[in-house]
């Protein structure tokens, strides 16, 4: 079974392995090297900001985080503030929480700021000549391996492949998904009109459709084929078509829309390819990695490595394509494929196209200071299975 399972995990490999969450931050009280304790009127901007929304948000937050242990003060207190306003929400925070300064490995306390926003797309439940491409369902399928049990070492991989015969393969990649011999054909969620729409759709890893009566419906984020993500940015950077300063997810579709078929190759080039599921009515917005729904201009995708989901983090940056200062408190509600390392974070920007816009321009860099509550309640060294619960990773 050993040698099975040592087989799976190779030949799974060959299309890449998705990471499982990993332990979040220790409480406050105790320093790691990329937090560094400071003062209040050290955190660049704290006084500037309105903080009564990121209360509301960070209440939202405790609906996910209440029952674990060291949150669960703090948790409490925020309840007991029923109408959040400027001051009572500033002297919650202070007299709850210590800031800390995240720093790179390297000592830096810079980072890149990028956003992302939640696209809405024009489909259909069912195929016709104007809605042709699908949004699909997690297949029936697909296997989803962890190797915890006998390979501690690999414990933090979740492998994902399909059975051909006695055999485990890897999941289909999106160019094999896409051809015309369409093998997941019966898993469809919804048919849409724009297929660089859907692209960036599994980008994102949340979105509305709007279907021909009007209805909005929510999809999110259900699981990924096990492929690695490849930026066809980066690829169009590398090819000398586009400059860093013309890179945008808007010339990025122009480019597509204009080059239809070198532009159909080069959304094939990415083989990660991302599985949604279906809403209830009551989301307006998407829920991010902790499970909550996401609030626009308050809530921040991290890597949870560093900065505990839940957390409320004050983000120091400028507006996209601009000068102008962005110091506001915002709460980490999400994760992403591309929001690895300590100083990084991606900007919620909201629903629909004025969003997409905003947030296709936003490189900025910044500076960011998680709020830690005061009451070191538990070990650092804090259960993974409790992190897991919360969050299991979502594509941006």
């Amino acid at each position: 079974m050993r040698y099975y399972l040592l087989t799976v995990f190779i030949v799974a490999s060959l299309a890449g392995c998705v990471g499982k969450p990993p332990v979040e931050a220790p409480p406050a009280g105790v320093e790691i090297e990329a937090l560094k304790r400071v003062q209040w009127d050290q955190v660049d901007g704290w006084l500037l900001d309105r903080p009564a929304a990121a209360l509301v948000t960070f209440q939202q937050s405790c609906k996910a985080i209440a029952s674990r242990e060291k949150w669960q003060l703090v948790c409490a207190e925020a309840d007991k503030i029923s109408t959040p306003g400027e001051k009572n929400a500033r002297d919650f925070f202070e007299q709850n929480f210590y800031p800390y300064q995240v720093r790179n490995s390297d000592g830096s306390a810079d980072g890149l700021i990028t956003g992302y926003y939640g696209p809405e797309l024009s489909g259909s439940r069912i195929q016709t000549e104007e809605y042709r491409y699908p949004i699909y369902r997690l297949p029936d399928d697909m296997l989803i391996i962890d190797l915890d049990g006998l390979y501690p070492e690999l414990g933090k991989y979740r492998l994902r492949g399909r059975v051909v015969g006695n055999r485990v393969v890897p999941y289909f990649d999106r160019s094999e998904i896409d051809n015309s011999d369409m093998p997941l054909s019966g898993q469809e969620l919804f048919w849409v009109k724009d297929p660089v729409d859907l692209f960036f759709l599994h980008i994102q890893g949340s979105g509305r459709i709007r279907l021909p009566n009007g209805e909005l419906v929510m999809v999110n984020y259900a699981n990924q084929n096990g492929h690695p993500y490849r930026s066809i940015g980066k690829l169009l950077l590398e090819r000398e078509v586009m400059t860093r300063d013309q890179m945008s997810m808007q010339n990025i579709r122009k480019w597509v829309a204009e080059n239809p078929e070198a532009g159909k190759q080069l959304l094939a080039e990415n083989p990660s390819y991302v599985f949604f599921r279906e809403l209830s009515s009551e989301f307006q917005s998407p829920p991010g990695a902790l499970g909550v729904p996401l609030t626009a201009l308050r809530s921040l995708a991290v890597d949870p490595r560093t900065i505990p989901l839940g957390a409320p983090v004050f983000l120091s940056t400028t507006f996209p394509g601009t000068d102008f200062p962005l110091k506001q408190l915002m709460v980490a509600q999400d994760t992403g494929g591309a929001i690895k390392g300590e100083v990084r974070a991606d900007f919620f920007w909201g629903m629909g196209n004025a969003a997409g816009k905003i947030a296709g321009k936003m490189k900025q860099e910044g500076f960011l200071w998680v709020l830690l509550p005061k009451e070191e309640l538990v070990d650092p060294l804090q259960s993974q299975s409790e992190n897991s619960a919360l969050n299991d990773g979502t594509v941006n």
